[in-house]
Formats: C-alpha cells, structure tokens, sequence
C-alpha cells in the first residue's frame, strides 16, 4: 500500500501528466481568485448601489407624501420600499415616523447644505440590530427633512461572501484538474503504447516497429522518427553482423593455410617453398587487417588533415611509381582541385585501379575533367564489365563477384567499399555506370573552392 501511494505521488509531482496538472490548476486557482476577488467587488458594489438607490426612492416617497398630505405622528412606509421612514424638523426633532422607528430619536442629524442635495450615510444605530443606509431630502417649502433607511445585505460585510464564491471556485478547479488530468492522459496515450513497443525490443527484433498514431502531430512525427531510427539500425545490425560473418570467413582461410603450412614445413626436410607460401598467406592476413583497420577509422570519421589537390598531378604521381600489367591511358584535364585528404585519395586511386587492372583484357583509361561543380575521375578498363544486377552490389564489403574470385582469389573485397566511404566522406560519390565494353568506375566530388 505505501509502496502504490508512493508511486502515485512520484507520478503526481514528476511525470509530465501530473507536472502539467498542477501547473494547469495552480494557473486556474490564480485565475479564478482574481476573477473571485472581482466578483466580490462587483457583487458587493451592486448591492451598495441598489440599497443607496432603495433608501433614495423611499426618502423622496415620504417627501412627495409629506407635501401632499401634510406630516402626522404615523407615517405610512412607501409602496415597495423600506419601513424605516422619519420626518425630522429643524432642530433635529422626530415629528414623524413609520411604526418601526416609533419613539426612536432621528436616525441623524446630518442635514442637505443645499434644497436639492441629498443626504447619504451609513449609520449604525444602536436601537437596530444592522447597520442601515440612510438618504434624506428637504421636503419642498419646508425645513424639515425625510429620511429613508434601508438595511445593508450582510454580504456588504463580513467574509460570508468570499466564503461563498470560494467554496464555488473549489469544484471549478476540481474538474479542472480532473479535465487536465484526462485530457493529457488521452494525449499521452499513444506515447505510452510507443514505449511499451519500444521496451519489447531487443538487438534480436530489430524488425519490430512502434505503431504511428494517425494524428498529425508531434507524436506522430515522434513515431515516425523511432521507426526510422529503427529502420536505420537494423540495417547497420545486419551490415555489421554480415561483416563480422564475412571478415571471419576471409581472416579463417588464409589462417588455416598458414597453420597448415606451418604444420608441413616442421617436417620437410626443404622447407624453402613452404615457407614461401605462409608469407603468401601472411599477407594476405595484413592485407585483411589493415583494409578493416581502414574501414575502421572512416566508420568513426576519423579526421585527416585536409589540403587542395590537383586530380591530375594525384593520377600522374600514383601512376608513376609502378609498372602495371597492361598499358594506362591518361586523359588529364589541368587544374581541376578537389578539398580532401591526399593520402586518401591516393588509397581511391590505387584502390580502383587495381580493381580495372584485375578485370582488362589489354587497356586502362583514366580521366579527370570538370563537370559542372564537381570534379570527375573515371577509371574503365576493357574487361567483362560489371553486370547491371551488381553495380551496387560491388560495393558491399566483402562481396566479390565469380569472376573476381577467378582472376584474384586473394583479393579481400575491400578495395571498392573503402573508396566509396573516403568518397562519402568527402561530399562526393563513386559508382558504376554503363560502358559499352568492361566496367567503368566513377568518382565525383566537389570542386575546391
């Protein structure tokens, strides 16, 4: 029981329902007192005007009767009006009074300092049991005065009517929080279902959705966003699981090549070859690792300096350091700049053509030129070319088509994911397009500024 009013009241003072419920009725009580205290002034104001306008209007009855008929002892109250009516004379004498104020001295001894003014007070007599307001006027052609008093509502004083519209503004508030309470509950309801469906899911459903409330708000908005964050990870999850799946695969053979290698050459009496072979295998092993270090490093976007390059001195530069199987053709527009990492580029470079060296029956073509903002360098080669179905495919890490493994079963698979990613990095794309004859690789980035 503690434990369940413990929660209640942790839901009441820190969830954004209960926050907002107190803060709707901490505005409405604010509201409503002001709008309170102005009633109280209002209602209060009403009920003076009415009693002074009361006491008036008998005051000038008694007046008009007392011309017409002359004053007795008795006066007779006003039709509709107040039963405390006196005539009083000049030196402050009763001369007539109504029933309820027989024998009673005048109600006071205020007089009009002029024919047309009014006498207007508020008096406490103590012969009556509530304070009364009193009007009086000169009776025309005469000294004497008529006077009217008409007993003040008790809500004029006291607290009675604050007691009154505070006990009214009590139930206003309790059914303002109540609507507050339900109206946010109703609001909040779909972000409740989104986070049950969310705390269901694990790194094994990544499958799963949220459902998306068809509101057209920001909760809607917010289901969305979950599900392409979900969307997204999912992917990730399975890039990286097929990596991790592909990567053991590769790193496993020439592991298990060298262990067998190793194994032969401990009893061969010319262990010469044998150990040629496990250098073979050997580099293949660094050649894995340091592709995936690299792979690595340009997930977590790891900085590198960054400078101008010129795309054809890069070409002229890399080409010229090593012979390659079959002749380069350099088609080399100058000036053309790029902002990257040189370094990196050069790996692009070296990257793609050792990809259209593997493929060429006899011929590589690389271009650089201008295309509009961009920079393009292109690298095609006289091969079998890259079927429609595997342009991107060739991208995916470790994915190496049949032709590929036949011509190089050495290779890691890495060479063109990793020049996509430096490419990405650097604003740009790399991609395979059509060419009549052999596959045909291009990169694009940004022109320097």
């Amino acid at each position: 029981m503690r434990n369940r009013l413990h929660r209640t009241r942790m839901r009441m003072l820190y969830s954004v329902r209960g926050r907002a419920t107190v803060i709707a009725v901490g505005v409405a009580a604010v509201v409503l007192s002001l709008c309170g205290i102005l009633a109280v002034l209002l209602i209060r104001s009403f009920l003076e005007a009415d009693t002074v306008d009361r006491a008036a209007r008998s005051a000038r009855e008694v007046s008009y009767t007392a011309v017409r008929a002359g004053a007795g002892n008795q006066l007779l109250s006003p039709p509709g009006g107040t039963n405390l009516v006196q005539i009083v004379g000049p030196r402050g004498e009763v001369l007539a009074s109504s029933s309820a104020l027989h024998g009673r001295p005048a109600l006071t001894t205020a007089r009009p300092v002029a024919p047309d003014i009014r006498i207007d007070q508020r008096v406490c007599p103590p012969y009556l049991k509530d304070c009364v307001r009193v009007a009086g006027f000169r009776i025309p052609g005469q000294e004497s005065i008529a006077l009217a008093a008409v007993i003040e509502p008790r809500a004029l004083g006291g607290l009675g009517l604050p007691i009154v519209v505070g006990w009214v503004m009590v139930p206003l508030l309790v059914l303002i929080g109540a609507g507050t309470w339900w109206t946010i509950g109703l609001t909040f309801a779909p972000v409740e279902e989104i986070r049950r469906e969310l705390s269901h899911i694990t790194t094994n459903q990544l499958d799963l959705r949220v459902p998306v409330p068809e509101t057209g708000g920001e909760v809607q908005r917010l289901a969305e966003t979950i599900n392409a964050g979900l969307e997204r990870l999912e992917t990730a999850t399975a890039r990286e699981r097929r990596f991790i799946s592909d990567a053991s695969h590769d790193l496993r053979n020439p592991i298990a090549g060298l262990r067998t290698t190793l194994e032969i050459a401990l009893d061969d009496p010319e262990p010469r070859p044998l150990i040629d072979a496990a250098l073979r295998h050997t580099d293949r092993l660094n050649d894995i690792v340091v592709d995936l270090l690299e792979l690595a490093r340009l997930d977590a976007r790891a900085p590198a300096p960054l400078s101008r390059v010129e795309l054809d001195d890069l070409v002229r530069a890399e080409t010229g350091f090593r012979s390659y199987r079959v002749p380069l053709t350099l088609e080399l527009e100058p000036g053309v700049e790029v902002t990257a990492n040189r370094l990196r580029l050069s790996r692009v470079l070296n990257n793609l053509l050792a990809n259209a060296e593997r493929h060429a029956a006899g011929q590589v073509m690389v271009t650089v030129r201008r295309d509009g903002s961009e920079a393009v360098l292109e690298v095609r080669d006289d091969g079998g070319g890259i079927p429609e179905a595997d342009r991107e495919r060739v991208f995916e890490r470790f994915a190496r088509l049949d032709e590929s493994r036949a011509r190089d079963p050495h290779g890691t698979g890495l060479g063109l994911p990793i020049a996509r990613e430096i490419a990405t990095m650097y604003g740009g794309t790399l991609t395979a397009e059509p060419n009549p004859r052999g596959a045909r690789l291009v990169l694009r980035l940004p022109l320097a500024a």
